[in-house]
């Protein structure tokens, strides 16, 4: 299937073309179709699959026509959880509506300077683009008109959820026409997503897309066990200096722990940034302006701060700190491996972690295979053959097989219990908590 085929005008194809894009992906071949023919959408799909385009073409499409009533409220509404994932959709947006030159877009998020917005605003849009609680206020404020509105996109709407916006989506979607279209993404289709849907949306047509990139087949993943933080942060300097990375992103659990371990970077000489919540509007994007650039080469991120970003140069993803919930693990290795590009996804983790390296496992039903750097080994024993070319294995006792239980060990990593085992060390292991 091409492009071509979808019924999209020729100022969407001849940009989409231009784009370099020739070809739809999985979620997109089933959901702009549907989409186009006025349906109300729920649509499961992962990170990395295409969805900004599967519901940021039709919108464009409604655009070619004359809306019966004029007015400077917006037609199209999406609506996402944070600010750089905004910022990917309003590009996203200006790529693909580039030859259509009466169409307007803007941003609406927190952190940006009101006068500012006031003025977009103002002089009237055709696509908006906000995270929830700004919006709301400027709707409080009476400088957003939701009259006009005919389509309503909910991207990541169990981000939402989980960050809170329950309450604001619901006073949203109250003041929007009952006329109006709704397309849902969601990473999963969970109960609390369906019971949303139910009072958002009528009659949806439900698209699941297990795609390649869900299960990141094309992103290499490695799993490094420290002994302390500092065995832990001579991994992570080591694997930074890797000549074959080019860009990547290092997470770590919150804000304050970004901050740090960025100035601890630079002090050692890396090209690095931190991207977390609490840094104003402007030095983010300067920082992500910096990132898409190649002015930096690490970027030590928030899970919050990281969703939606898009840029092609990062080769790696290193987890720092684990993630606390296994879905957010999905969600931050998706940030490599983009276009059809390869990647690599390195978690760094005590050996006291593994309960939560075997629910990441779980969820994404494939085990991370254990990796050692030679004279970086974990005191604690890794009895699991590491599969990265160049590493070690940990050995094991004479006699023992892989998966041999003794006292003092774990064993069972993986959904089908993949035998990877290592010894507890002696007495009290170091290690700083999250």
């Amino acid at each position: 299937m091409k492009f071509e085929s979808l019924g999209l005008a020729a100022p969407i194809n001849a940009a989409i073309a231009a784009a370099g894009y020739t070809d739809p992906t999985a979620v997109q071949a089933r959901a702009i179709p549907e989409a186009l023919a006025g349906r109300d959408l729920m649509v499961s799909s992962q990170t990395g699959s295409g969805k900004t385009a599967a519901f940021m073409l039709p919108a464009l499409q409604l655009l070619t026509e004359a809306h019966p009533v004029v007015g400077r409220g917006p037609r199209v509404l999406v609506l996402t959880p944070t600010r750089e994932l905004s910022m990917q959709v309003t590009k996203a947006a200006e790529t693909y509506g580039r030859n259509m030159k009466k169409v307007k877009t803007i941003s609406i998020v927190g952190g940006m300077p009101y006068p500012v917005q006031n003025r977009l605003l103002k002089s009237g849009v055709d696509i908006l683009v906000a995270t929830p609680g700004r919006l709301l206020d400027q709707m409080q404020s009476g400088r957003v008109d939701l009259s006009r509105l005919q389509l309503l996109v909910l991207d990541e709407a169990d981000r939402m959820l989980d960050m809170g916006f329950k309450d604001d989506l619901e006073a949203i979607v109250s003041k929007t026409p009952a006329t109006r279209q709704t397309l849902l993404f969601s990473a999963t289709l969970e109960p609390n997503i369906v019971r949303l849907a139910t009072t958002m949306l009528k009659d949806p047509v439900r698209i699941a897309v297990d795609s390649q990139q869900a299960r990141h087949e094309n992103i290499e993943q490695r799993l490094h066990f420290a002994d302390d933080m500092g065995h832990k942060n001579r991994l992570l300097g080591h694997l930074l200096r890797d000549a074959e990375m080019n860009q990547a992103i290092v997470f770590t659990a919150t804000k304050r722990a970004a901050d740090d371990l960025a100035s601890s970077l630079n002090e050692q000489g890396f090209s690095v940034a931190a991207l977390h919540g609490d840094m104003k509007q402007g030095a983010r994007t300067r920082t992500l302006q910096s990132l898409r650039k190649g002015g930096l080469r690490v970027l030590v991120a928030t899970d919050v701060a990281a969703r939606g970003i898009d840029v092609q140069g990062i080769s790696h993803v290193i987890n720092y700190d684990l993630p606390r919930a296994a879905e957010d693990y999905v969600h931050r290795i998706g940030r490599t491996g983009r276009a059809g590009k390869n990647g690599i996804a390195i978690s760094l983790a005590n050996v006291r972690e593994h309960f939560q390296v075997k629910l990441i496992e779980r969820f994404t039903s494939q085990a991370i295979p254990v990796s050692v750097i030679e004279g970086l080994e974990p005191k604690a024993r890794v009895f699991s053959k590491p599969s990265h070319p160049g590493s070690r294995p940990g050995g094991r006792p004479p006699g023992r097989s892989n998966d041999a239980k003794r006292p003092g060990s774990f064993s069972g990593f993986g959904k089908s219990g993949s035998g990877k085992a290592f010894a507890k060390p002696a007495g009290k292991t170091p290690w700083q908590g999250k």
